[in-house]
């Protein structure tokens, strides 16, 4: 799949913050600078960081976890931690809304994010490459199901990765109960996710990669599963983010 090292993250959270107009560059830099490697001390892994192309006040994050309990612990640590009481006022003060969180899981084996490592940026990189991010969330009216999941992996995923030309990841959402409740998820939703890469190269990412596909082939055999219509983040890397 895509390429980050996430071989131990069993659980991820997509979080989706809105800023407050004009406060995105400056939560960019401050997540870029202070929240990083001080939390991947304490046993998570920042996947990614990101703008949104469409959405010049959204900032887009993957946080990754080996296991729920690790999670629990490590929120704990962080957020009761020296780090976030020295900054958490700056990162406030750049947000409108944080509170749009899926909690999710590979939606069956090898189908997260690929077990390669890429190295991180340094601290003081300039601006990422041209490359895309494409995120697509399907909201489902039930839990997938275990037919659903096989038809993921032997039906669709192959679909989509012919259309994208490269990996994509697929997610469903974690069903464990939030073991951090000071940070909302959204719990009563349940959703299929997929993940991929649109090179710089490959034009100007006007249209999402896995349009075509997803209407021709994958939505009209996922049928009564859905319970609206996708939705679709096109995604600019920050300078620090490790999948771009």
């Amino acid at each position: 799949m895509l390429s980050p090292r996430t071989s131990c993250c069993s659980v991820i959270e997509l979080r989706q913050y809105t800023t407050q107009p004009g406060q995105l560059d400056r939560l960019v830099e401050l997540f870029d600078r202070e929240f990083v490697e001080t939390q991947e001390a304490l046993g998570m892994h920042i996947v990614g960081q990101f703008r949104d192309r469409d959405r010049p006040d959204m900032f887009v994050w993957i946080r990754g976890f080996p296991d729920m309990g690790t999670r629990g612990t490590a929120l704990s640590a962080f957020y009761g931690g020296p780090v976030w009481a020295q900054h958490r006022d700056a990162a406030n003060a750049t947000m409108l809304d944080s509170d749009n969180v899926l909690l999710l899981r590979p939606a069956f084996p090898d189908a997260g994010l690929s077990h390669q490592r890429l190295d991180r940026p340094a601290p003081d990189a300039g601006s990422s490459a041209g490359s895309v991010i494409e995120v697509t969330v399907c909201p489902l009216t039930t839990p997938a199901s275990k037919d659903l999941l096989v038809h993921l992996r032997h039906e669709a995923v192959p679909a989509l990765q012919d259309a994208a030309g490269g990996p994509v990841a697929c997610y469903v959402t974690e069903p464990a109960e939030n073991n951090f409740p000071a940070l909302p998820v959204r719990a009563d939703d349940n959703v299929l996710v997929w993940i991929t890469r649109a090179d710089s190269t490959s034009g100007t990412h006007d249209a999402p990669v896995l349009g075509p596909a997803m209407e021709s082939d994958v939505l009209p055999a996922l049928g009564e599963h859905l319970a609206g219509s996708p939705e679709t983040m096109r995604l600019s890397p920050t300078p620090r983010s490790q999948l771009r």
